[in-house]
């Protein structure tokens, strides 16, 4: 159920309290114009969360990409977290999650023709993104993980909510894991309810939606996971969940952080997981390949290695792991289902966006305009886009 994820430490309350004063008074600052919010001459489109853990922010915007790419030229900026570099990087095909970080690695090897850059000042980044001319220029800004970067005022904010820990019920940090309070939740244009359940009740889907307590401009949507063929991170061929020897064992490797439902998911597809978590964005050490070794040694056949394809970004230049686990690792690509055949409202919500706001009169409409292209799967300034008119 909604929100079973959620564990408050009661006795922090105070320091959240506190800590919600510094947030507060730091909104309050941008809503009063003392801090500035700026905008761009090209469509921006912003998915975030206001909790901290995952969300499924990455899949979300892979989505986008697979839903524009075909239409625009589509550029993603991301802040790559815990990336070795500094300052504006743009990924090439001699990037790796030490240069640019783990998610926009993830991003740039899967979509190689769309352009991906790094910048923890997302201002100073979009500006280097609209300097390029010619074939490298931008019709559209996606912003990874900024909903709350307010330097930055995007056309469509997007807020990813994980069902599991839905932000109704949770807490302020450091009690709970929301980075700010739950009327930060207001700036939205579109909230996105993630990783739900395949077999979640109507029920269900109304309770959330009441207790979300969104706005009439506000849209809703509801998506899930998504699980493709295992991919290997090193060498062999793609194989199916369903192709799982019979009383396989799954050595599950992550560095995520929240790799609870992958668990889950897994769970009735193998004879028993042995979990190795580690926390997000981890960066492995030569006692963790030590420790992924002899575990994996230790585990009887058939087994295997079970890890995201963020984690691959990292693992795939790990030195010391043994033969037999490079041969036995794979990553679980996921990608996003929408759910209540919101897909088609969705897209065209976000084509519509674009088209209207684009400075060259980009995406003529077609009649495949709301179906994203699977990657392996006008005006002179884009208004911030309102759902009160519509």
């Amino acid at each position: 159920m909604e929100g079973d994820f959620i564990r408050i430490n009661k006795w922090l309350l105070p320091l959240s309290w506190l800590y919600g004063l510094g947030v507060r008074l730091r909104n309050t600052l941008f809503d009063i114009g003392v801090l500035k919010s700026e905008s761009f001459d090209v469509p921006v489109i912003s998915v975030g969360n206001i909790t901290v853990g995952g969300t499924g922010k990455t899949p979300h915007v892979e989505y986008l990409i697979g839903l524009l790419r075909d239409k625009c030229r589509v550029a993603v900026l991301s802040r790559g977290y815990k990336r070795k570099s500094r300052g504006f990087v743009l990924a090439d095909a001699g990037a790796t999650a030490r240069t640019v970080g783990d998610e926009p690695w993830q991003m740039k090897h899967k979509f190689p023709d769309v352009t991906v850059a790094v910048d923890a000042d997302r201002r100073h980044g979009i500006r280097r993104l609209l300097e390029r001319g010619g074939d490298g220029a931008a019709d559209v800004v996606l912003l990874d993980d900024a909903f709350q970067h307010r330097y930055v005022k995007p056309g469509v904010n997007i807020l990813l909510v994980d069902y599991h820990r839905l932000i109704v019920y949770d807490r302020l940090l450091p009690a709970g894991r929301l980075r700010e309070q739950l009327s930060g939740k207001n700036r939205a244009d579109i909230v996105i309810v993630t990783k739900c359940p395949a077999d979640l009740k109507p029920m269900e889907f109304r309770v959330i939606t009441k207790a979300m307590n969104l706005f009439p401009y506000q849209q809703l949507f509801f998506t899930r996971l998504d699980y493709e063929p295992l991919r290997p991170v090193f060498k062999g061929r793609p194989r199916g969940l369903d192709t799982l020897p019979d009383g396989c064992r799954i050595l599950l490797l992550t560095g995520i952080a929240s790799p609870k439902q992958l668990a889950v998911d897994l769970a009735p597809l193998c004879r028993d997981i042995t979990p190795m978590a580690f926390g997000d964005h981890h960066a492995f050490t030569p006692a963790d390949v030590e420790r992924i070794n002899s575990t994996f040694a230790s585990m009887p056949q058939p087994r295997l290695i079970v890890t995201t394809e963020k984690d691959a970004a990292r693992l795939v230049g790990l030195d010391g792991l043994s033969g037999e686990v490079r041969r036995a690792m794979y990553a679980l690509p996921v990608r996003i289902k929408f759910m209540l055949d919101q897909e088609e409202k969705f897209n065209e919500t976000i084509i519509g966006y674009v088209r209207k706001n684009s400075r060259n009169g980009i995406l003529a409409e077609t009649k495949d305009d709301v179906k994203p292209k699977d990657g392996d799967n006008t005006g002179n300034r884009p208004r911030t886009i309102s759902f009160r008119n519509n």
